[in-house]
């Protein structure tokens, strides 16, 4: 008998239209993390399939870009049609692959729903400058053109989000995709490629075939796609360590990478710091997706004044916690990953313990009811200092606190790590707050004041500084990352000037 997780996550894949073959079969095995059963075998991509998906999406393009810019946008309408259709199918297979909640994986998706609605305004925007030239009878431009092939390589923890943040961008600024998911989570894909395939056919023939390519695989596949010249955008959303790898791959051919890369981020709470909302905030912020974001928060640093009281009703909140199956309606806290995010979560708090930290919670839970899987208790370890563990970022739900005094030592001490994704204050002192957001203040790419660390809006770029990889997406004027700028200089005079006063009489 097939294994009721298994049979449910075929059923929501029928839904979404992927064909059963897609799924089945295949010599990369699909585990839930709820129960660690099997939900599906995939086929794997070899480094030949992924070179022919790039031949098909460079061909796609040739075409696609000269499609106008709002007829683009007309395809990711549909898309975001689609996914609103599908939205709670979709967000249940998330949460069944990554293991989120139920909210968090519907989320996901609404996330997938905003920038469609972003990209389809943006199809009507992508404009350049009038400069002022400095010759008379001349005038100086700049225009945005398509790019090329864009390579997605996406992680566990935003399966579907983190593409469609590029993709829908990509689509209308004229380029074509090709995105390699991650290993753990490609059942997600499957169902987005059947959705933009289904909004492809609705929109009709102008849509190429190889507008949107799909490539399953592990670290060779992304190899592949990495390595391409034909590649001219390597988007990659992973850890320091891959975007070590892939950054100087990229520029060794010349091409763009944008890097979304690790974070080690750290509230501060001030002495003016409104507790109740310090609290709710920090606990979203470092326990949702069992602490597998970017942007969790890891690091609380916290005025003296607050320590002792704002610990204590941490660990309250972090003891009224309910731990389960993600689709279950009361739960908050889903299950790490795997087995090798939970070893890696001990291992942290093993050596946070052996550098003076005093731990609360960080557990396994629910074994004998998911011996296969890995439920955790949230874990608040309270630090002398902020020492070697505490500055590496660990995948789980870790809250390493430490105390200070000075305002300028709670900056210096969060800006003190190899990382600089996301930060947040929370303070009512307006000059706090506004040094907190200065050139002087956080050297993040996020920077919030009396909100958390984690869940980004749309409309806002997404990225980080030094470690991080200094990568932008999502909103803003991120567009600007798929496309190549040409900066055209008009003569309408019957004069030939020079600029700078250059003269060449001939």
């Amino acid at each position: 008998m097939p294994h009721p997780l298994s049979q449910t996550t075929s059923q929501r894949l029928a839904r979404l239209g992927v064909d059963p073959s897609a799924f089945t079969g295949g010599a990369l095995t699909v585990c839930s993390p709820i129960d660690g059963s099997a939900i599906g075998a995939v086929h794997p991509a070899s480094a030949e399939a992924v070179a022919e998906a790039v031949g098909r999406a460079e061909s796609a393009f040739k075409a696609w870009r000269s499609v106008p810019a709002p007829r683009r946008g007309e395809l990711i309408r549909l898309f975001g049609e689609e996914l609103r259709e599908h939205k709670q199918t979709l967000g249940e297979l998330v949460s069944v692959e990554a293991g989120k909640i139920r909210s968090e994986g519907l989320g996901e998706v609404q996330e997938m729903i905003d920038i469609c609605d972003f990209a389809v305004g943006l199809s009507r925007q992508l404009y350049g400058l009038t400069i002022a030239s400095e010759r008379p009878g001349h005038r100086m431009m700049e225009t945005w053109h398509p790019l090329g092939v864009v390579g997605v390589i996406s992680a566990f923890n935003f399966p579907v989000a983190v593409w469609a943040w590029n993709a829908a961008l990509a689509v209308v600024c004229g380029d074509a995709v090709v995105w390699k998911p991650s290993e753990k989570t490609p059942l997600s894909a499957l169902a987005c490629q059947s959705l933009f395939e289904r909004a492809a056919r609705r929109f009709g023939d102008e849509a190429p075939a190889g507008l949107s390519e799909l490539v399953i695989g592990a670290r060779d596949a992304g190899e592949a796609l990495v390595d391409d010249v034909r590649v001219a955008l390597v988007s990659a959303t992973g850890s320091t360590r891959m975007g070590r790898e892939v950054g100087p791959r990229v520029a060794r051919r010349f091409g763009r990478s944008l890097l979304e890369l690790g974070g080690n981020n750290a509230v501060i709470v001030a002495p003016t710091a409104d507790l109740d909302l310090a609290v709710r905030g920090i606990a979203f912020a470092a326990v949702g997706t069992a602490g597998q974001r970017c942007t969790s928060t890891r690091r609380l640093i916290v005025h003296q004044s607050h320590q002792a009281v704002l610990v204590q009703r941490l660990k309250k909140a972090y003891a009224g916690l309910p731990i389960g199956h993600p689709l279950a309606a009361d739960t908050l806290v889903g299950p790490l990953i795997d087995a090798q995010s939970f070893e890696a979560m001990q291992s942290a708090l093993r050596a946070a313990t052996e550098q003076g930290g005093r731990v609360f919670g960080g557990e396994r839970v629910l074994a004998a009811q998911y011996p296969e899987a890995y439920y955790v208790k949230p874990a608040i370890v309270e630090m002398p200092a902020q020492t070697e563990t505490v500055c590496h970022e660990t995948f789980a739900p870790i809250l390493y606190v430490m105390s200070y005094e000075r305002f300028e030592d709670a900056v210096a001490l969060q800006n003190a790590v190899p990382q600089g994704l996301s930060s947040a204050i929370f303070s009512n002192d307006l000059r706090e707050t506004e040094a907190f957001l200065s050139a002087t203040g956080s050297d993040c790419g996020i920077a919030n004041v009396n909100i958390g660390t984690s869940g980004a809006e749309i409309g806002g770029a997404f990225g980080g500084e030094k470690d991080t990889g200094g990568g932008r997406e999502s909103g803003s004027d991120a567009w600007k990352a798929y496309m190549r700028r040409a900066t055209n200089t008009i003569n309408y005079s019957r004069e030939l000037p020079l600029a700078q006063g250059v003269r060449f009489d001939v």
